[in-house]
């Protein structure tokens, strides 16, 4: 079978990329073309569009880009028109995936979302082109079921989260071999991710690198995100006691003692490899102030989210700033609060549902398709 997959971030990516593996192992014959990365682009080369060039983050850089993501649109249909597909997957990237969604239904493709639009924060309104549009959605978090279930009437499979698959399918690294080939001391790892997204990471990683004097006897690692080059971090890494490592976010998380995270899906990554961490997040004011007015969540970042409780302490805005951002740090360097965190990360496992959502949201995607195309 065809299959285009449209995936508009980092995090669409990893999960593509094992999405359409197991689709290999379901279906001999999968045919992929799509929208993605490197990652999606090591299992087939069929690339259309790489999420670098897809990634904009905030209200006004929306604005300001309208122009280019008008051109995409109507590039991506016509693409779809011409490879003419046996069904459409959108993976997360709501903006973008759920306009494609409309015409692709009205044009009578077959439409799967994998890893839902984020409606139960904000934007609830789109549950009715979700229910108009999405033949069937694959959610990841296990609050969601319910919520499009119960509250919107709108049925959904829960698949488990595909994060716990790729750390649990990955190759640990040697830490001498980690810190040989990157340079590193033997102090105990302190991680930084600031994002992915160049106006993300200059916000963050000015506060985050603001604390390194104050923990001499940690070293600090910037965790670079592969949309981006080294050059654009090197001004960052002129500080003592501040190295960087490109697009091993992994194999860091898997040694660090602990990490300053953007709010996004790597505080569930970071959760997941047990890491206690801080989660920071600042965006232009305009932006925070129109979010604030619109998103209704008690918190945000995944982590607690999932928890419904403050496991870990989240910095937002104002509250992102050096004096706080230090005083976080020390707690969670410390052996109880750290114990204490290690415990409520168990919990959050076993509650997104163990191994197997790539496997098991592939099954069902080509079991719909195959009783789809029968009838």
């Amino acid at each position: 079978m065809k299959y285009y997959i449209i995936a508009g971030e980092a995090s669409g990516d990893l999960h593509g990329a094992n999405l359409m593996k197991a689709l290999q192992r379901q279906d001999v014959n999968a045919q992929f073309r799509f929208w993605g990365g490197d990652l999606m682009q090591n299992v087939s080369e069929t690339l259309v569009k790489h999420y670098r060039d897809l990634a904009f983050m905030g209200f006004l850089e929306v604005v300001m880009n309208l122009k280019t993501i008008t051109q995409n649109l109507a590039f991506c249909k016509k693409d779809i028109e011409k490879y003419s597909p046996d069904v459409i997957i959108f993976i997360d990237y709501p903006g973008f995936n759920l306009r494609i969604a409309k015409w692709a239904k009205e044009k009578g493709f077959r439409t799967h979302y994998y890893i839902s639009p984020q409606i139960w924060a904000w934007k609830e309104n789109r549950i009715h082109a979700i229910k108009r549009d999405v033949d069937h959605m694959y959610v990841i978090l296990p609050f969601e079921k319910s919520y499009y279930e119960d509250k919107h009437d709108y049925p959904v499979e829960f698949v488990g989260h595909p994060l716990i698959d790729a750390i649990s399918d990955r190759t640990q690294v040697s830490e001498y071999d980690f810190r040989a080939q990157h340079a590193l001391s033997d102090k105990p790892i302190i991680a930084l991710l600031p994002g992915s997204r160049k106006q993300e990471i200059r916000k963050m990683l000015a506060v985050m690198l603001s604390v390194v004097k104050d923990f001499e006897e940690y070293q600090f690692v910037i965790a670079g995100a592969p949309s981006q080059d080294y050059e654009f971090y090197s001004t960052f890494i002129k500080k003592e006691n501040v190295s960087f490592v490109n697009n091993m976010t992994y194999d860091l998380l898997s040694l660090a003692t602990a990490a300053l995270v953007t709010s996004g899906t790597a505080t569930l990554e970071t959760a997941l490899f047990k890491v206690p961490e801080v989660v920071c997040y600042k965006g232009s004011w305009l932006s925070y102030q129109i979010a604030k007015r619109v998103i209704k969540l008690d918190y945000i970042s995944l982590v607690n989210l999932i928890m419904d409780k403050p496991v870990v302490t989240e910095l937002i805005q104002d509250d992102f700033n050096t004096k706080r951002l230090k005083k976080e740090l020390e707690n969670i360097l410390k052996t109880e609060k750290r114990e204490a965190l290690f415990m409520e990360y168990f919990e959050l496992e076993k509650k997104l549902g163990g191994k197997g959502a790539s496997r098991k949201t592939a099954s069902l995607i080509y079991k719909h398709v195959k009783n789809d195309r029968a009838h």
